[in-house]
């Protein structure tokens, strides 16, 4: 049976691979280690907030060297008000480094529709089929209809007990399990736990609903809880991934570290890590 200690000894061994750099058969195009998984149908990805100190080019060059290739837009790096050409300019520029920008957000749109709308067209000029958003509670039937006539699916962030909105899944889904299938959520497990909830068990109950992860442990399962590196935290990383598996959830994982977001390589790095020893471990 794999321990805690085995599942430690595996991730700073990713550690060391992301910060070492990967071999030659590692950087041909298709070789991701995210690609060879066995029948797991999620994939690791970083939430692009978490490089909001960086430019693009900076950020690209850390998801190389953690060999992570699916990147969840932000608008400091691609603006809402982005020509077609320097769209097709961004997506070149991910490319070269073998990513691939998945959805866009999370954009705020709590002052009109007209932001509402402007990330729809937004997303589809972009190209993805998810935003992830945090909308007032009174437009979610209008968000609705655009997810419906853009067959783009919208995913509502929840940010933890300061939230007043959105604190944690279920608050999410009570508002939009009789809404289109394309309303669900992006569920921040790591605030999750912060508002005092069960990440694993909201996994089982809300996954169908589920469109994107943001990946994080934290400190504690209160508001003072803190963001930590993956395997230091509260969390059972373990046995959430057992019920990724069990739900058979397709979406991304998205690494989100706000511990030191102005050197974020190393947590990210030891994050990446060791969510690929424990999928190892327990494959």
């Amino acid at each position: 049976m794999e321990t805690r200690k085995t599942f430690i000894q595996k991730g700073l061994l990713g550690v060391s691979a992301a910060m070492m750099g990967f071999s030659e058969a590692w950087a041909r195009p298709g070789n991701s280690l995210d690609s060879m998984r066995g029948d797991d149908r999620f994939a690791l990805g970083i939430a692009g907030y978490s490089f909001v100190h960086f430019g693009l080019d900076e950020s690209l060059a850390m998801m190389k060297r953690m060999d992570v290739r699916y990147l969840c837009i932000k608008d400091f790096h691609l603006p809402l008000t982005s020509t077609d050409a320097e769209i097709k300019a961004f997506h070149e520029k991910l490319a070269a480094s073998g990513v691939t920008g998945y959805a866009v957000g999370p954009i705020y749109m709590t002052k009109s529709k007209t932001e509402i709308d402007n990330a729809f067209e937004y997303a589809k000029r972009v190209g993805v089929k998810l935003i992830v958003g945090i909308p007032n509670k009174e437009d979610l039937a209008y968000i609705a209809d655009k997810a419906k006539a853009y067959d783009i699916r919208y995913a509502i962030h929840n940010h933890g007990p300061e939230d007043k909105l959105y604190p944690n899944a279920t608050s999410i889904f009570d508002l939009v399990k009789n809404l289109d299938e394309r309303m669900g959520l992006c569920f921040d497990m790591g605030h999750n736990m912060r508002d005092g909830q069960d990440p694993i068990g909201d996994l089982k109950r809300y996954h169908r609903r589920i469109f994107d992860i943001h990946l994080k442990n934290v400190t504690a399962a209160t508001k003072d809880g803190k963001t930590c590196e993956l395997g230091r935290g509260v969390i059972n990383i373990p046995e959430f991934v057992k019920m990724l598996r069990k739900v058979g959830y397709d979406g991304k994982c998205s690494l989100e570290f706000e511990k030191d977001m102005k050197d974020p390589l190393a947590g990210l790095a030891e994050s990446a890590g060791y969510f690929r020893g424990v999928l190892d471990a327990s494959a």
